[in-house]
């Protein structure tokens, strides 16, 4: 039985854009990380850039495994395949679900991740500019208790007396770890959407790499017969 032509170079191109992708996501994660204008603040409570590193590199080997795997009809690269995808869409599956039923965790450790800045008079100059600029921003004041983090309040936390937020001391009371957790849930939608795309991803890939695989197998088995 031969192996199924459209089947094993739709897989190789799959993975091909696969590893590509991959290349971009490295490739700009690193950019991110390494240029000076990172927030420490945002940072620490969102420490998406070394998560992006990482998906990074692991779709750039699954893609490069998928690629040899289907040109050159290696069954064992297949396998390792389709099982990285298989584990891959598992946890993708969990952190969904994680995500969904324990919300309030997620928060709760987003605000000990900020807490770590407190008090602000114990740290450097530099975390003090990145969080002026995020209140700026955001309009928030403080960190994690509002304004009584500050002593003294600075600039970025004046606000008008017309906005809502605005306290009879002339500043935000809003602290900035509610911001930060408010535009979280705000891009939660698109997160979501994202993972469901990746997840419909893997499963074509997941069904590609095994029937690949199979009719590998069987070809072999039909050579051995023969001969």
């Amino acid at each position: 039985m031969a192996v199924n032509k459209c089947i094993k170079y739709l897989l190789f191109f799959f993975n091909l854009l696969f590893w590509i992708s991959g290349c971009i996501i490295l490739g700009v994660s690193i950019y991110l990380k390494v240029s000076k204008d990172g927030n420490k603040i945002t940072d620490e409570s969102l420490p998406g850039i070394d998560l992006m590193i990482a998906i990074g590199v692991i779709i750039m080997v699954l893609g490069f495994l998928g690629c040899c795997g289907a040109i050159r009809e290696n069954r064992c690269m297949l396998l390792l395949f389709f099982i990285s995808l298989l584990i891959i869409f598992i946890l993708l599956l969990a952190a969904g679900i994680l995500g969904a039923v324990e919300e309030k965790k997620v928060k709760d450790w987003v605000k000990e991740r900020l807490e770590k800045f407190t008090p602000l008079s114990d740290q450097p100059a530099e975390v003090k500019e990145d969080l002026e600029l995020l209140q700026a921003e955001l309009k928030c004041c403080g960190l994690v208790n509002g304004p009584s983090d500050w002593k003294p309040v600075p600039d970025s936390c004046r606000c008008n007396a017309t906005d809502t937020d605005c306290n009879g001391n002339g500043v935000y009371s809003t602290p900035c770890s509610t911001r930060i957790i408010s535009l979280m849930e705000q891009h939660m939608e698109v997160v979501i959407g994202i993972a469901f795309a990746i997840a419909i991803l893997l499963i074509f890939g997941m069904v590609f790499a095994m029937i690949l695989y199979c009719q590998i197998g069987r070809k072999g088995e039909a050579t051995t017969t023969n001969a």
